[in-house]
């Protein structure tokens, strides 16, 4: 490869590099996840019970088919693997109601749960 190529690349590299934070930002932790996304208006806690989305705050229940996730990170226990989590930023079709989710994955998922999530729409942008 000649240096021009090579100098090209490097450039497209950076480039794409740089689109991509700006795209889905890389978080260290799940709880700097979990505060930049309030700060962006992801303010409800959300769990997984059963069949339904269940806000922790209110205790209201949704149907998962009135929810997208929007983003999602995914965090690996480097020393642990029960650290294995994944942070969902999920907002309903209608845009009023914005929040987080978290669940574990891997060995430590809850199969009931993996069916539920599959039932929540991945519309990431």
């Amino acid at each position: 490869m000649s240096e021009t190529a090579m100098f090209l690349f490097s450039k497209l590299l950076s480039v794409i590099y740089s689109l991509n934070e700006k795209i889905m930002p890389a978080y260290e932790s799940v709880i700097e996840a979990i505060n930049e996304l309030r700060q962006r208006g992801f303010n409800t806690d959300f769990n997984l019970a059963f069949d339904v989305l269940k806000c922790s705050q209110t205790g209201i229940a949704f149907s998962p088919a009135d929810f997208e996730i929007v983003e999602h990170y995914r965090f690996e226990g480097e020393s642990d693997p029960e650290d294995e989590a994944v942070v969902y930023a999920i907002e309903s079709k209608d845009k009023r109601t914005r929040g987080t989710l978290v669940t574990a994955y891997g060995m430590y998922s809850d199969p009931v749960h993996d069916e539920l999530l599959k039932k929540l729409v991945m519309h990431e942008q």
